[in-house]
């Protein structure tokens, strides 16, 4: 059996005809709705040939359509990444514009989370424009320049509430993951490590660069002390650097992905927040623990 998913933007409720609609075309069971005007799916015994059509075309009403198999998709673990998936930004663009190359560094980092670029090279050389920085930046940029993306703190409160792991994995910056896992309440984080000296960045990371490859590590490893396996893991994120994970993870979510990283993946939410993978293992709105 396969589920359908439908879930709606923020603010912009669905309208139960277009899921009936839907619903018959391809001879689901009864709607069930997760949340009222918010999510709604229903079952059926094959993945219609025509998913990718209806899915482009719910697209343009700020509908993501979501199908799946319905044996196991709750999930053990939550992977996540942090910059523009927990968070709203990008941690170094934020750096670079206190240190006045924001522009510069924003480019990079662009085509960098579009795969344009080599993830470690880019790194370095976004880095190393960050040269005598004054390191007491970072907490101001915590504190003034970085919000949580809506939805996340529910994720993880529910997942955990029902036995679920958190770890929060980033190409980013462990001056920030550490803040915002604490703050969502993450289990766990990695992520790479700024190098100072004398109060002030040096323009170097510390080696081994965590990119892709320790990201998929990550999963493997933590999965493995956990006793699950990756199919019990679900993942997000939204650049060229987490398709390793988002790929062997049981449910990979590309949220408000970059669209070479969307393409390579089964589940794209562009339009729900993060409480959307919740609703994409089945929990209802009344089940949520905050």
């Amino acid at each position: 059996m396969f589920t359908a998913l439908l879930l709606s933007a923020p603010g912009t409720p669905i309208d139960p005809a277009l899921a009936e609609a839907l619903r018959g075309a391809w001879g689901g069971s009864a709607l069930d709705w997760l949340a009222p005007g918010e999510a709604v799916e229903f079952g059926m015994p094959e993945i219609p040939s025509n998913r990718w059509d209806v899915w482009a075309e719910l697209q343009q009403g700020g509908v993501d359509l979501v199908v799946q198999k319905t044996e196991g998709r709750r999930k053990k673990m939550l992977l996540a990444d942090m910059d523009s998936t927990m968070i709203e930004q990008e941690c170094i663009d934020e750096l670079a514009a206190e240190a006045g190359v924001g522009e510069r560094v924003a480019e990079i980092t662009a085509r960098a989370m579009n795969g344009e670029l080599d993830f470690e090279g880019a790194l370095v050389e976004r880095v190393g424009l960050l040269k005598d920085l004054d390191e007491g930046v970072i907490a101001r940029v915590l504190e003034s320049r970085i919000t949580h993306m809506p939805g996340g703190r529910a994720l993880i409160a529910t997942m955990k509430a029902n036995g679920g792991h958190a770890a929060l994995v980033s190409g980013g910056f462990t001056a920030f993951t550490e803040k915002v896992a604490a703050a969502l309440g993450f289990d766990e984080h990695r992520a790479n490590t700024l190098l100072a000296s004398g109060g002030r960045l040096t323009g170097e990371v510390a080696r081994p660069i965590l990119g892709r490859e320790a990201k998929i590590q990550a999963l493997h490893e933590i999965t493995t002390r956990l006793g699950v396996t990756p199919a019990d893991v679900i993942a997000v994120g939204d650049g060229a650097n987490d398709l390793g994970m988002l790929g062997l993870a049981g449910t990979g979510v590309a949220l408000h992905a970059k669209p070479v990283v969307a393409e390579q993946c089964e589940v794209r939410v562009n339009h729900g927040d993060l409480t959307a993978l919740l609703y994409i293992q089945g929990y209802r709105k009344e089940m949520f623990a905050i």
